[in-house]
């Protein structure tokens, strides 16, 4: 764990330069705004130790997987969300001296990323080596009102001579993605411009084998100079080379004096406009900022997120720590993934790094979709799954590569256009229980909004999709005269092709009997929809549902008698049972063990028995839920980000309240504190939705019974009190947990029922 960050409610504060850290730092304080990120990095030349990473939504490159060997269905590439062209360049020179904060003595510094008004700032006093001393104040902000668009402001002030200060804006597309397989560009020119106080740089992925789109990016910069608040007239000597444009301004600024340099930058893709058109409209847009004054530009950004803290705000009383854990990770949440375009999804690194490229995950329906549903219109998390109806036609492919058929779909691991694009052969071709996971969803939507149309419109067809290929994945074992499912990676990926993964059968057996309920609804409700759905699918109603409830009636699910607990797989108990605590010194083991080590062990990733219990809690009892709790955490080391936050909803439905504070923090501070050791890579934006879930599914106790929302809230003993705002069914509601009384209020919306602590109220 890190403890250099300091504890702020509203802000994410760096006090004094810690270069070690800088890529960490860079992670946490990365910008976005649903269509476009940047990490934290500055916005001079840096030579110490940094990530450099622009990333624009949507566009990716299919880079060639790299294995020594190949089987059939193997995918062809692994898609990556590109570092693009570097917009916040300014390079900086005092006299004949670069500014490098590397190099120079640096006496005082602050970087603070202010999650109120979604704006990053740093200042610095610095000793360059001519001995000259300045202080540099940097804003900089990714609107959240123009998303196509950012903005800096950096302002230099000589404290002891007299200097000319050289400026260079540019834009820098000759940057590389640090996980390329081969460390090569993935970007191409297409055309470069320069004119005054702007320019103007437009990219095209590279060219590839795999038939997929080329996208083209143009980036366009404008940019303004003022001294002691006074607009500047300037001269700016445009400098063009390969896949960069710059501009040159040179100031002679006094000791004493203010210089604020205004840069705004302009990210626009292919995705969404016509490839003729991107250079001119990169341009024209660049202009109308620079007509706007930053403070204009900046004012509408932080009235964006005043509604949204306004709305999605969790308010903890008595603890700084966990309330900065909170805003933190709903801040990041919402500046990733805004709902506005069905085509984007939710990367489990977000805008904050490469790792993992960047692509949509099985995260997101399990652990994004209540923050969605809760905390913005139903609109938004039916993008979320109309996401996926778009794939179906991919999704079924993939599982024809694989040898399924008739309309069998499996969902890729890791996408971004429905292709199957992972590069393990034990995730790629194993871990399926990512199927379940996106039905699951379905489910949990329709629960939770009560919009049954999505069944008939979009989630009946890929329930169908994903219940046939259950169907051919399950197979009959005459030793245990049950159906059984052989050589799977269950969502503890420290087990590889298991048998009988006991979430992976209960999922899919599970999916299979909520498909067939669906259908049995249809039937009564829209029997047209039905029939026309059954149609486009070719499935045979009657012949197709006798086959689902034979495998339903003789499913295998591994249990352990004399425990009592359901087994993670066949074999579990061959296994040396040990606890955590018995393996203090070799945390984390994934970066000390051996895999050989690691898949020998009992030792759990992340929720994985536990994770079924989670999804479907109104099937097992409180007792079992305790005693499967009780034997299998102790044995997780929670080396997955997805873990802390079903254990902590557990835990505080057992009333283990210190067992569900422990594992909120570790969830809310994971990248704050650097638990895992890997935020230098880019933050965990999909677990972060835990950190939300945490509070309001753990401590509040949120769940829908019968239609109903339900609270049952308790305070943890850190803290006096905590508050929220949860929407529900149109009707939005604020809610306020003491150590005496939970308050509910309806803030908008029609009066609703709801059951708190177990009793009928109305609001």
């Amino acid at each position: 764990m890190k403890n250099y960050i300091t504890h702020s409610e509203w802000s994410v504060i760096e006090e004094g330069f810690h270069p070690e850290y800088n890529e960490i730092t860079e992670s946490l304080m990365s910008l976005g705004n649903g269509r476009m990120g940047q990490r934290g990095n500055f916005e001079e030349t840096y030579s110490g130790k940094s990530l450099q990473g622009s990333y624009v939504a949507g566009v990716y490159f299919p880079d060639k997987t790299r294995v020594g060997w190949w089987k059939n269905g193997y995918p062809d590439y692994f898609a990556k969300v590109l570092n693009a062209c570097n917009w916040i360049g300014i390079g900086v020179r005092i006299g004949e001296e670069e500014l490098d904060l590397a190099t120079a003595d640096v006496e005082s510094f602050r970087r603070e990323l202010n999650m109120k008004e979604g704006v990053l700032y740093r200042t610095a006093t610095v000793r360059l080596k001519s001995g000259i001393r300045l202080s540099i104040a940097t804003e900089r902000f990714n609107s959240m009102a123009d998303d196509e668009s950012g903005a800096i402001r950096y302002a230099i002030r000589l404290l002891n001579a007299d200097a000319e200060i050289k400026l260079t804006p540019f834009l820098d597309g000759t940057i590389r993605n640090r996980d390329s397989n081969y460390g090569e560009s993935f970007w191409d020119e297409v055309s470069k411009e320069t004119a005054f106080a702007r320019g103007c740089l437009v990219l095209e992925t590279r060219a590839n084998p795999f038939g997929v789109e080329r996208f083209q990016v143009a980036t366009a910069m404008a940019y303004d100079l003022f001294v002691n608040g006074i607009r500047q007239d300037f001269n700016a000597i445009p400098e063009k080379k390969e896949k960069y444009v710059a501009g040159h301004v040179t100031v002679k600024l006094e000791a004493g004096q203010e210089l604020v340099f205004v840069k705004y930058g302009v990210n626009l893709s292919s995705a969404n406009y016509a490839r003729e058109e991107l250079p001119g409209a990169a341009n024209a847009h660049a202009d109308r900022l620079r007509e706007k004054s930053y403070g204009e530009l900046k004012h509408a950004h932080m009235s964006v997120w005043a509604g949204k803290w306004k709305r999605n705000d969790i308010i903890i009383e008595g603890d700084v720590a966990a309330q900065q854990g909170i805003r933190f990770n709903i801040f990041h949440l919402e500046q990733t993934y805004t709902g506005a375009d069905a085509r984007l999804n939710i990367g489990p690194k977000g805008f904050t790094g490469e790792k993992y490229g960047g692509s949509t995950y099985w995260d997101t329906e399990a652990y994004c979709m209540p923050f969605y549903l809760a905390t913005a219109d139903a609109s938004v998390a039916r993008n979320l799954l109309v996401y996926r109806h778009h794939h179906l036609g991919k999704a079924i492919e993939n599982a024809a590569k694989l040898g399924f058929a008739d309309g069998a779909a499996l969902y890729p691991m890791v996408t971004m256009n429905g292709e199957e694009c992972h590069n393990e052969w034990e995730i790629t071709f194993e871990e399926i229980h990512r199927n379940g996971a996106i039905a699951y969803a379905i489910f949990d939507y329709v629960r939770y909004t009560g919009d049954k149309r999505y069944l008939a419109e979009y989630g009946l067809e890929v329930l169908i999709g994903i219940s046939r290929f259950w169907k051919q994945r399950f197979s009959w074992s005459e030793a245990k005269k049950a159906y059984v499912m052989l050589g799977v990676t269950g969502p503890n990926e420290y087990e590889n092709n298991v048998n009988n993964n006991w979430y992976t059968n209960y999922i899919a057996s599970w999916t299979l009997r909520y498909t067939l309920s669906v259908m049995d609804t249809l039937e009564k409700e829209d029997r047209e929809a039905l029939d026309s759905i059954l149609e486009k699918t070719a499935f045979d109603y009657h012949a197709g549902r006798a086959d689902w409830e034979k495998i339903l009636d003789n499913t295998w699910f591994p249990y352990d008698a004399e425990r009592q607990v359901f087994l993670q797989q066949d074999g579990f108990l061959d296994k040396e049972l040990l606890t955590v605590a018995q393996i203090a010194g070799h945390r984390p083991i994934n970066q000390k063990w051996s895999w050989d080590r690691i898949l020998r062990s009992c030792f759990i990733k992340q929720a994985d028995v536990l994770q079924g219990m989670y999804f479907f809690e109104e099937d097992f009892s409180m007792e079992q839920l305790r005693r499967n709790f009780e034997f299998y955490e102790p044995m997780t080391v929670h080396e997955s980000s997805l873990s802390p936050c079903v254990h902590a909803i557990l835990a505080a439905k057992l009333n283990l309240r210190e067992k569900a504070y422990e594992m909120y923090l570790r969830t809310s501070r994971l990248d704050l504190d650097d638990y895992n050791n890997d935020t230098e890579d880019g933050l965990h934006i999909t677990s972060m939705a835990g950190t939300w879930m945490s509070v309001v599914k753990g401590f509040a106790g949120q769940r829908v019974v019968d239609g109903m929302l339900s609270l049952t809230p308790f305070v943890p003993d850190n803290w006096s009190s905590y508050s929220f705002r949860i929407g529900f069914r149109g009707t939005l509601l604020s809610v306020k947990v003491t150590g005496e009384n939970t308050e509910v209020k309806r803030i908008s919306g029609e009066p609703l029922a709801i059951l708190l602590s177990g009793q009928e109220c109305f609001v």
